[in-house]
Order: C-alpha cells, then structure tokens, then sequence
C-alpha cells in the first residue's frame, strides 16, 4: 500500500542520508495520508517527532472548479501550459507596443520571461494550499496583481537609473519629506518580515504579496515625486530609494524564480 511503501522510504532515508526534516510538497487533499504516515513513522522509531512534514497545496482549476485539464479532457503537460503562456504573452507585449524596436531573438526571450513570471506569479501569490482558477488572460495582464506587472515595474525603475546614470547623476543620502517617499522607505522595510513569514509558514505567497506592494508603492512614489528634474540632494536622494527599489524587487523575484529582463 502507499502507507507502506512511505514508511519504508522514510526508513531507508533516515539510513541513508539521516535528514533534521523531511518536507513532503504533495496535494492538500493528502493531508489525512500523510497524518497516519507520520504518525506510524514516529511509533515505530523510524522518525523524531516534528521531523516529517506535509507542505500541502491546492490545484489549478479550470472555470467548471475542477483540476484543471486539456480540452480533450487529459491532463495538461507543463511543456504545453508554459507554451500558451508564451503566446499569450506575445499578444500582450504586442498589444502594450513592447519590444517591438528589439530583434527577434530577444524579443522571445522576453515573451518566454513574461510567460514564466505569469505562471509562477498567478500559482504563488496565493497561500499554498489554495485551489485557483486557471485564467491565462489575466495571469498575463500587465495591470494588476500579475508576474507581468512586476516585471514592467522593475524594468521601468532599470531603465530609470540607466538614463540617470546616462546624465551623469548618482544616488546619495536619503531624505524623506513627501508621503510617497515614506510609504515606500516603510514598505522597503518590511522586507525582511516578508521574508521570516514565508520560511516560518513554508509560504512563498508573503514574498510574492511583499513584491507586489513595493511596486505599488514605487509607482505612486514614481508619479507625486519627480525624479531626473528634481534639486540635485532631492534627487540623489531619490535616486537611491530607486535603486534600493530594484536591488528588493529584483531579489524578491528572484526568490519565486522570477527573471528580470534589462528592457521590453
């Protein structure tokens, strides 16, 4: 039975590599399974208690709320899903007039990034354990809570500090006196709670939702306080909270194995 054959794995585990813990990335809907596992396993000597541990998670559901499968019915490859999402993500560079000065080949490895970031973004911006509605439209909309917005954003701030940089201006000091500077210094600090959630939880969604609320923060930032035209120590000062924007982001990103690409 499935109950013996993972009894016998932790078992041949805990002889073989003697792991502190042992993380199980399997279907919420496994949960009881896994509870008897565990408990047999730490009756019979074979595990410490607290040392095996279910990460359950939901599924991707197609409109009818049921996993979400091909129009044949099958079940949907991840070749074929990362596919769509590509075409998709072409539509939508083109609708957005992106990267249409760019050459061919760069231009479909930004599509393969968009596509990338829409998938994973859509899957981990929720908790784990929640089931979600398949909707390639709008995981590859460049508005709103999306992989491709995020993108945009950073790319934005990217292309910001290299026309800087172009003008012969650099970052200094930090000054805060407008509101929008504030808010985002504060959402900028709250990096690291992002963090210590998402590994105390097993939930990478905190660092997703703590990506998203920077770019927000930086967008307002970006519109009520002018940058490249500001007085030189107000601009400096500027151009760091720029720069510590894209540093942040680029590694949140990076974390839910996220790309940024220099342009689109």
């Amino acid at each position: 039975m499935y109950g013996t054959t993972d009894l016998a794995t932790i078992l041949d585990r805990r002889d073989s590599f003697g792991p502190d813990l042992v993380i199980y990335c399997v279907d919420q809907r496994q949960a009881d399974h896994f509870e008897i596992v565990f408990r047999a396993a730490y009756k019979a000597g074979y595990a410490q208690e607290g040392q095996l541990v279910h990460i359950g998670f939901g599924t991707m559901n197609g409109a009818d709320g049921k996993p979400f499968k091909t129009r044949e019915g099958g079940v949907l490859k991840l070749n074929d899903l990362i596919e769509m999402a590509r075409e998709k993500a072409r539509e939508r560079l083109h609708e957005a007039g992106l990267g249409e000065d760019l050459p061919a080949d760069e231009f479909e490895e930004i599509a393969a990034r968009v596509a990338v970031a829409a998938l994973k973004f859509a899957d981990l911006q929720n908790f784990r354990g929640t089931s979600y509605v398949f909707d390639l439209d709008r995981f590859t909309s460049f508005e709103g809570k999306t992989g491709p917005y995020l993108l945009y954003q950073a790319v934005r701030v990217k292309s910001l500090l290299r026309k800087a940089e172009a003008e012969g201006h650099a970052p200094g000091p930090v000054t805060v006196a407008e509101p929008a500077e504030r808010d985002l210094v504060l959402t900028l600090d709250a990096f690291d709670t992002a963090l210590a959630e998402a590994y105390d939880r097993y939930a990478p969604n905190a660092v997703a939702e703590h990506a998203y609320r920077l770019a927000q923060s930086f967008s307002k930032f970006y519109a009520a306080c002018p940058i490249l035209i500001a007085e030189p120590p107000v601009r400096a000062s500027r151009l760091t909270l720029a720069q510590a924007t894209l540093r942040q982001l680029d590694q949140a990103l990076d974390l839910l194995g996220i790309e940024v690409p220099e342009r689109m």
